[in-house]
């Protein structure tokens, strides 16, 4: 949720959290130009302007969380100048990107390591979640994107996020499951 706030210039409180667990997160969410604000038990995070370029290695706890590296990515595809993301702890976390060039994203991969090269905005398209962390991201990617985004292949989503559209349309997305 912090991270759709990023990608789609949103403002988000995140409940029943512990910041201090987030640390890396929130660090990276600032370092990208994100406001973000911390309570004892939630996190704020406000996004009023065009993102910016940072390099992002996930690392184990309580470095940079490799279940964050897709949502980040979305995120840097849309900041200015071009990001790094370094994959220190699965293969295959990268599959996510190829769908995220249909929409206009300009990526380039290599081994454990991604470019990313910022874009102004995504166009709608049709992708499919490889996985939930992925799933997750291809959503928020559908919320920045201009036109209509479809993401195929929801199981992992359904499966990993209780009544995750439907938190979304809290928030204010236009989202929707559909069969």
């Amino acid at each position: 949720f912090m991270f759709a706030a990023a990608a789609t210039k949103g403002d988000v409180t995140v409940l029943n959290v512990i910041p201090k667990h987030l640390d890396a997160t929130i660090s990276k969410l600032v370092d990208i130009g994100c406001e973000v604000e911390e309570f004892d038990d939630a996190v704020r995070v406000v996004a009023k302007k065009r993102l910016r370029c940072t390099q992002v290695k996930t690392l184990p706890y309580p470095g940079y969380p490799t279940d964050m590296q897709p949502q980040i990515g979305v995120a840097l595809a849309l900041a200015k100048g071009t990001s790094t993301i370094t994959e220190s702890i699965f293969e295959n976390r990268f599959k996510y990107l190829s769908e995220l060039a249909r929409m206009g994203a300009n990526v380039k991969v290599e081994g454990n390591s991604a470019t990313i090269e910022g874009v102004t905005e995504f166009s709608g398209a049709r992708v499919s979640a490889p996985d939930l962390r992925a799933g997750a991201a291809l959503v928020i990617a559908g919320l920045a994107a201009e036109g209509i985004t479809i993401v195929d292949d929801i199981v992992y989503i359904q499966r990993g996020y209780e009544d995750f559209e439907g938190k979304l349309r809290s928030l204010g997305a236009e989202i929707e499951r559909v069969t």
